[in-house]
Order: C-alpha cells, then structure tokens, then sequence
C-alpha cells in the first residue's frame, strides 16, 4: 500500500521505516494510528478512583447531613425537655455544641476535607438554619398535641396572660390606652405574635452561636486537615 506526504504529496518509501519524517521536504508524518495509541496509554495510567475534593470547598452534601442529624437530636431533646426537666441542661448543651458536633461528624465521614475557620463558620450558619427548622417544627406540632389532644396549655396561658396584663398596666400608667387597643392587646392574634417574635429573637443569636462555634470548631481542626 503506498502512502503519500500529505504536504508535498510525494511517496513515502516503504525503506523509511519508523521516520516519522518525509524523505523529500522533511514534513512530519502524523496517523490516526499514532493518535489512539497514545490515547490509549494515556487511559491505561488512570486508577480508576475520583480525584480528591479541591482545598477550601465543602462536601455539602455530607454537611448538610451532618447537620440535619445534629438538628433532628436537639428537636427530639426539646420535646423531651418539655415533659422531663433533667433533660434540658442536656438539650440546651447539645444545641449550643450543635456546629461543634457537626463539624466532628464532616469530618470524619470526609477525612480529605479541607478545613479552616471560614469554612467551619460556613458550616455553622447550616447547622444554625437547620437548628432553627427543625426547632420550630417540633415546637409547632409540640404545641398542637398539648392544646388540642392533651389540653394541658392553661398554666401556659395563664402566664402568658398575666405577663401582658402586667406591660399593659406599667403603659397605662403614663399613656391610658382606649379600651379598644386594651382589648386588642388581650386578643389570641398578639399572643402569637409575642410567641413569634420571641422564638424570632432566640433564633438570631442561635444562629449567630452557631456561626462562631463554626468558625472557633474549624480553626481548632485546622492542624487535623489532610492536603488535597
């Protein structure tokens, strides 16, 4: 089979051998051939194995794992803390710690994981946010089962009740109110609203704890890192 320069268009000779030259105007000589074998030594050198993780990115998937693990915990403690009070000191701990556990779990399920302060405060703002999710459905379906299947919520409300009359009192005594917002502030709809707005402010600073106990958890395992 005769083969031709495809520069010059002359006939390579079968005498050349392994030149990879041609004889008449020095061109190289490249072949598909060529090609796929070096592409398939190249292949032949792979392990198979997925590249480790690239410094300063997270695995969100396992930490958002981590911490909805960590979150459902402090719930079911919540829960438990309402009935048993010897469970609360232990709930109260273990929600603070929250970014700390969950910083512990990552890793070690991701031992290659990079790891620093930033990326721990990453972290603990997840670990804040699924504290505060999980809290609040817990807490809602707590306060459903209490009031409407056991019916055990008047105490509760009775200092609920008590607490108001008292700040609408201390403001009577130097701005009257007419007996229409008087009523208005005794209604059901501002109970909720002092309800929401006092889980609003506990959930700001827990999730400014768990932010700081992110970044304080990850600059203390810095030393424990593994080079990617």
């Amino acid at each position: 089979m005769h083969e031709y320069c495809h520069r010059c268009g002359g006939e390579l000779s079968a005498s050349v051998g392994d030149s990879p030259f041609c004889p008449h105007c020095g061109s190289p000589q490249i072949y598909l051939q060529d090609y796929e074998e070096q592409s398939n030594g190249a292949e032949g050198d792979t392990t198979g194995a997925m590249p480790p993780p690239r410094p300063q990115q997270v695995e969100w998937k396992t930490a958002i794992r981590c911490a909805l693990l960590v979150a459902v915990v402090a719930a079911v403690l919540s829960v438990l803390s309402a009935r048993v009070q010897l469970v609360s000191p232990l709930t109260w701990l273990w929600t603070i710690s929250g970014s700390m556990i969950t910083l512990a779990l990552y890793q070690k399920r991701k031992p290659l994981a990079w790891m620093d302060a930033g990326i721990g405060a990453r972290i603990g703002v997840v670990v804040g946010l699924a504290l505060v999710s999980c809290l609040a459905v817990a807490m809602a379906g707590a306060g459903l089962v209490a009031r409407f299947g056991l019916h055990n919520m008047a105490g509760f409300d009775a200092e609920l009740t008590q607490a108001l009359h008292a700040q609408v009192e201390k403001a009577a005594a130097t701005t009257p109110e007419p007996p229409d917002v008087v009523r208005f502030l005794y209604s059901p709809e501002v109970r909720a609203g002092i309800m929401l707005a006092g889980f609003a402010m506990v959930s700001g600073v827990l999730l400014v704890l768990s932010t700081v106990g992110g970044a304080l958890g990850g600059f203390m395992r810095m030393r424990r890192k593994v080079s990617a």
